[in-house]
């Protein structure tokens, strides 16, 4: 799935995610929202690390939308400092230098209606300092798909993390020139290859454009043949002040929008993904201002999506923890978004069957960034490639709306071991239990979440599993630490993995009923949640019975939960906070601020993540920006010290 650089990446990078759990991610048989905050951030780097490397996991789309996830979920919000500074361009070890001018990154979108958006945000500054529509210019570009860097004149830098970049002076040393014969020291630009030349000169030898970037840039034994391509003004470094352009009004812009796109991506002979649009006013583009991480009175457009078709070699089933097969389309290998394809993803058994799909099908695919990409639809039909039964069990299957599902649940040994794998990952407190050492204890008879606990205190046992001293030991920590580390009553429900039963629905339904008594609700009472619609309360239903008997001897360890706060005891509060949307952020120094959220949810209040329009106060602990003050006091959001805060809720 992975290959070598991005399997060696993911080495380096990782913490405690297991590689199967990126898989399923990627593949999307698990959901990236439903991660805990450390796994959302680890991902989150390893596939920025990779694409920075040249070698991508996903496209800017699907990264982009991780990113709004982690910023709606991490307990500092936009605020975190992962998403507030500019991603760093560099995954090569080597000294950083100062940039002599910071280099941000550039806000996305994806449809013209956030650029119409956009568009109306500068109108509106542009009023605020007495400049009218008609008055405005906007500028739009090439977005060059390359590696960025800035030229002073004498030095040539990576764009590194924004503030700190590489000197690669070298490069031009090498004969790296400036495009259209320019002159040195025109800021900031990429370092792209000619299209024409790569595809007739250099595409047998690379898989992309993207590895002859990094090649220009390693220190050491650059290639032959991208030396050839620099001496020849293939290879160029090219200024953003001298791409093609097209300069005018709004209203012209609005009117004939596609076509003056289009033509601009016509006009580069280089990888682009997308077109960059700035307003050209500086007293517009002084008040606009900019965040930590981007302009905002520029933003790009993207464009990523690629089609091809392909023939299908065969429809391979894989089984999944909740026993539901995922159908792979095994293709003719085939190069898109320059990657070479030769899997893709069919949502559900139900497709394959209703559109055809088996060897020598003839598929439209459309690569939109995941490792698998999609189909868009079905040009030639073939006969149906559907199994019969579990291709890990071999029992037979059972269709259930649209999926085939194998129920063989006790025996299944991918049910068995990717539900185990789950609840670890879940829980998020402990590691040792990845795939490699869950698949050894199933094959050992040790086949349930409840068998790997009473592990806890069995050395013997793990002993004659082969294990050493030091392993067992490091092993039974993990277990004991998972049992008495705190965590949500809502998380270790959602680590039993029943299907609707994420992080965000267990939350909400122990926000109405303990975690014992769960199990004794029928259809009725969940329909009554809101959120819940009968469907999910039917499933629900089912599937807490399903679990009832395993779920109470896993319960019975004594896991040290923290009970979520009930909506009927907030609803009741007389405090000030009361049906207010709370946030906090900063340092406190009278609790952890984890205590102080538990608090404000038992006064009634909901508790957010990050600052919006909607939010009524922010709860301010030590080292906060005045920056990040000024932008919740702009929103209308009411701004307390952690004292102001004590007051008002102990008055």
């Amino acid at each position: 799935m992975l290959n070598e650089i991005q399997k060696e990446i993911f080495s380096k990078k990782h913490e405690k995610l297991h590689l199967s759990l990126l898989i399923e991610v990627l593949e999307g048989i698990v959901e990236f929202k439903s991660l805990n905050e450390e796994f959302q951030l680890e991902i989150l780097e390893i596939t920025n690390a990779c694409y920075r490397a040249k070698h991508e996991l996903i496209n800017d789309r699907v990264y982009d939308g991780f990113q709004e996830i982690f910023k709606e979920s991490n307990e500092l919000g936009e605020y975190h400092p992962y998403l507030t500074n500019v991603e760093s361009e560099d995954v090569l070890e080597g000294k950083t230098v100062e940039l002599p001018q910071r280099m941000l990154s550039t806000q996305k979108a994806y449809t013209f209606k956030s650029i119409n958006k956009w568009l109306d945000n500068v109108i509106k500054t542009g009023n605020m300092v007495d400049i009218s529509e008609l008055d405005i210019e906007i500028r739009i570009t090439p977005k060059l798909d390359g590696y960025a860097g800035y030229d002073d004149g004498s030095t040539l830098y990576t764009r590194g993390n924004g503030v700190r970049g590489r000197d690669i002076s070298f490069a031009f040393e090498r004969g790296l020139q400036v495009a259209k014969s320019a002159q040195r020291g025109l800021g900031a630009g990429e370092i792209v290859i000619s299209k024409d030349y790569f595809e007739s000169n250099l595409s047998k030898y690379f898989e992309n454009s993207r590895n002859i970037q990094a090649s220009i840039i390693a220190e050491k034994n650059i290639d032959k043949r991208v030396q050839k391509a620099m001496n020849e003004g293939a290879a160029v470094f090219y200024p953003f002040s001298k791409l093609e352009n097209w300069e005018g009004k709004i209203s012209d812009l609005r009117s004939d929008f596609d076509a003056i796109t289009q033509n601009i991506l016509a006009s580069c002979d280089y990888d682009v993904d997308g077109v960059v649009l700035e307003c050209k006013n500086q007293k517009i583009k002084e008040k606009m201002g900019a965040t930590r991480k981007h302009h905002r009175w520029q933003i790009a457009l993207k464009s990523n999506d690629e089609k091809a078709q392909v023939e299908v070699l065969e429809v391979i089933p894989q089984t999944s923890r909740n026993g539901k097969l995922t159908p792979v389309v095994r293709i003719n290998p085939t190069k898109l978004s320059g990657a070479e394809i030769s899997r893709v993803t069919a949502h559900h058994y139900g497709m394959v069957r209703d559109k055809k799909i088996g060897k020598g099908a003839i598929l439209e695919i459309v690569r939109s960034g995941l490792v698998i990409p999609k189909i868009e639809k079905v040009i030639e039909s073939a006969n149906a490639d559907i199994p019969d039964v579990c291709p890990c069990c071999n029992e037979d299957l059972k269709w259930v709306d649209d999926s085939l599902y194998c129920l063989n649940t006790s025996a299944c040994k991918d049910q068995i071991e990717k539900s185990i794998i789950h609840f670890f990952d879940t829980l998020g407190n402990n590691d040792g239990f990845g795939t490699a050492t869950i698949s050894n204890l199933n094959k050992h008879g040790v086949s349930t979440i409840y068998d790997v606990y009473l592990l806890e205190n069995n050395s013997i046992k793990l002993s004659e599993l082969g294990y050493k001293e030091k392993t067992v030991k490091n092993l039974q920590d993990a277990l004991t630490r998972s049992r008495t580390v705190e965590i949500e009553d809502w998380r270790f429900l959602a680590a039993f993995g029943l299907n609707r039963l994420g992080l965000g629905v267990a939350e909400n339904l122990l926000e109405h009923h303990s975690i014992e008594s769960i199990f004794d609700l029928d259809t009725k009472e969940l329909v009554k949640i809101d959120g819940f619609a009968k469907k999910t309360a039917i499933q629900l239903v089912k599937g807490l019975s399903s679990i009832k008997d395993v779920f109470q001897k896993i319960y019975s360890l004594h896991f040290n939960l923290t009970v979520t706060p009930k909506k009927s005891d907030q609803l009741d509060s007389n405090s000030p906070i009361a049906g207010k949307i709370v946030v906090f952020t900063g340092a406190m120094t009278q609790g952890a601020r984890g205590d102080m959220e538990k608090q404000a949810k038992l006064l009634g209040a909901k508790v957010g993540k990050s600052v919006s329009g909607k939010t009524d106060f922010l709860i301010t602990g030590e080292k906060v920006g005045e920056n990040k003050l000024n932008a919740a006091r702009d929103k209308g959001v009411k701004v307390l010290s952690e004292e102001e805060y004590l007051s008002l809720i102990n008055d």
